[in-house]
C-alpha cells in the first residue's frame, strides 16, 4: 500500500512538535540559574538541603533544585499586643520588628520554619510573649517613668528568643503605649496636682528666698553701721590717749624743767616791760601784774 505524500503542513508540524520537545527537554534539563542580590540558593536534592548557593549564576544538575531564599530585613507589625503590670493594670501597645535570618542559619531556618525566610509569624507570636513577661515585671508608674529601660529588656529578651529562630533582630519600634482610659485619667491627675503642688512649694521657696535676702540686707546694713562705729569709737579712743600722753609728756617735762619755765616767764616779763610806754592801765583787775615803775627824785 502506497504511503500519503507528505505535504507542505506535515512537514510544519513536525518541525512545531520538535521544536516543544526540545523546549520541555531544555525546561527539563536547564542547568543554569540566579540567586538575587540578597538571597541564598537552597539546594535540594529529592527534598534534602545539599548545599547553599551565594548570589549571582548557579549552575546545577538537572536532578537537583534552587529555592531562592531571602536574607534581606523584614518587618513584623504586632498591633496592640497585651500585657499586665505587676500591679495589675492593663497596658497595650503596638511595635514594629525588622529582623533578617542570619546566613549561617539558612540551611537550618528552610528545614524547619520558613522555605523564603519570612518568619513573621514566628516574630509576631514572640513578641507578644517578651512584652507580656517584661511589663510583669514593672509596676504601672514605673512602666511609664522606666519606658527606655522596659524597650531595652524588651529588645535583649526578643533578641534571645528569635535567635532560636535563626533570626536576628535589627531594631524595635515600640509605640502607642497606652494603660486603660480610666488609670490614664487618673494618673492625668496626679500629674495635675503635682504640678500645683510644685508651683506652690516654688512661690514658696520664692517667698522664702525675698525674706532671706531682705534679712541678710539688714543684717549687712547693722553690722556696716556697728562697723563704722566701733571705727569711729576705736579713732577717738585712740584720740583720746593721744592726746594724755602728750599731757603727760608736757606735765612730765614741765615737772622736769621748772626753772627752765620759771626762766621763760621771766624773759617773758622782761620783753613786755621793754615794751612798756610807761602809762598805767586805766583799770586793773584782782591778781594781776603791776608793770615796773621809774620813779624820778
Amino acid at each position: 500500500m502506497p504511503l500519503p505524500a507528505t505535504g507542505p503542513l506535515g512537514s510544519s508540524a513536525r518541525r512545531i512538535i520538535a521544536l516543544v520537545v526540545v523546549a520541555i527537554v531544555l525546561a527539563v534539563l536547564w542547568p543554569f540559574y540566579s540567586v538575587p542580590t540578597g538571597s541564598r540558593g537552597v539546594v535540594t536534592q529529592f527534598g534534602r538541603i545539599v548545599g547553599i548557593e551565594g548570589e549571582g549564576l548557579a549552575v546545577l544538575p538537572p536532578w537537583q533544585k534552587l529555592s531562592n531564599f531571602s536574607i534581606r530585613a523584614e518587618q513584623a507589625d504586632i498591633e496592640g499586643a497585651e500585657g499586665s503590670t505587676s500591679d495589675t493594670q492593663p497596658v497595650k501597645v503596638s511595635m514594629t520588628v525588622r529582623y533578617s535570618i542570619a546566613t549561617d542559619r539558612v540551611s537550618e531556618v528552610f528545614e524547619k520554619y520558613s522555605h523564603d525566610g519570612n518568619l513573621s509569624s514566628y516574630v509576631q507570636t514572640a513578641t507578644q510573649e517578651i512584652f507580656k513577661a517584661v511589663t510583669a515585671r514593672y509596676t504601672a508608674p514605673d512602666l511609664i517613668s522606666q519606658r527606655a529601660k522596659v524597650s531595652s529588656d524588651i529588645n535583649a529578651a526578643l533578641r534571645e528568643k528569635l535567635a532560636l529562630y535563626g533570626a536576628q533582630v535589627i531594631n524595635i519600634d515600640m509605640r502607642n503605649f497606652a494603660f486603660s482610659d480610666s488609670y490614664m485619667h487618673a494618673i492625668n491627675d496626679k500629674v495635675t496636682q503635682e504640678q500645683l503642688r510644685l508651683a506652690a512649694e516654688n512661690k514658696l521657696k520664692t517667698v522664702e528666698a525675698e525674706q532671706k535676702q531682705k534679712v541678710a540686707i539688714a543684717e549687712a546694713e547693722a553690722n556696716a553701721r556697728r562697723a563704722q562705729a566701733d571705727g569711729e569709737a576705736y579713732a577717738n579712743l585712740t584720740i583720746a590717749k593721744a592726746q594724755a600722753e602728750a599731757l603727760r609728756l608736757q606735765n612730765a617735762a614741765l615737772a622736769q624743767n621748772h626753772d627752765v619755765l620759771e626762766l621763760r616767764r621771766i624773759e617773758v616779763e622782761k620783753v613786755k616791760a621793754d615794751r612798756w610806754n610807761g602809762a598805767l592801765p586805766t583799770s586793773i583787775y584782782a591778781g594781776a601784774p603791776i608793770p615796773f615803775l621809774n620813779v624820778g627824785k
